[in-house]
């Protein structure tokens, strides 16, 4: 993982998680925002959010599996992330698109929607595809956080129903490296 994604994340445990352009333009005037994820455009409108958070001095990744007109499954969406758009990287819950991202030299985070335990013991087989993080969601299960951080060798973040401080600091402390949150409340604490 290149240092400066790390390093932004680390300094910034709240990931600001963009659903709409008044979030957008929320996100990008908070100073203590250093990563946005991208949840929302489409294959006309990306390049141009994707400059407003860059021009911002804010990392900017891109949710693949959500880009309107991006719906192949097939890896040429993540060339177009990178090179139409200028995205840093890219999240994702697909493991072909953060293998090619890593293979375009982006950020990778690779969502895990945890419904069981099933899901659960699929996270050491989400490694091998080196992904910079692993975001696990609801982020809102500290004891299960807790476990993957320690049998993941990947850092952790936690994403999904985070709605206030408590929230937060349950899954900080919990081993997430940072959270991400669509609630705009939760940027700015």
């Amino acid at each position: 993982m290149e240092q400066r994604f790390y390093d932004a994340v680390t300094a910034s445990p709240v990931i600001a998680a963009v659903k709409d352009t008044d979030g957008l333009d929320e996100c990008l005037t908070n100073e203590n925002i250093q990563v946005v994820f991208l949840l929302f455009g489409d294959i006309m409108s990306i390049p141009g959010i994707v400059a407003r958070v860059k021009a911002s001095g804010k990392i900017a990744m891109v949710h693949a599996d959500l880009i309107g007109g991006l719906t192949s499954s097939k890896e040429i969406a993540v060339d177009f992330l990178k090179t139409a758009a200028g995205a840093d990287g890219i999240l994702s819950t697909r493991p072909n698109f953060i293998r090619r991202a890593r293979e375009l030299q982006m950020y990778t985070v690779m969502r895990v929607f945890l419904i069981d335990s099933m899901a659960l013991s699929g996270i050491s087989k989400l490694e091998s595809y080196h992904p910079d993080f692993i975001e696990v969601l609801p982020g809102v299960m500290p004891k299960t956080i807790r476990k993957i951080c320690e049998i993941a060798h990947t850092p952790v973040l936690a994403g999904g129903l985070i709605a206030d401080k408590e929230d937060v600091v349950a899954a900080l402390s919990a081993g997430a490296l940072a959270i991400s949150t669509t609630n705009r409340d939760v940027w700015t604490m």
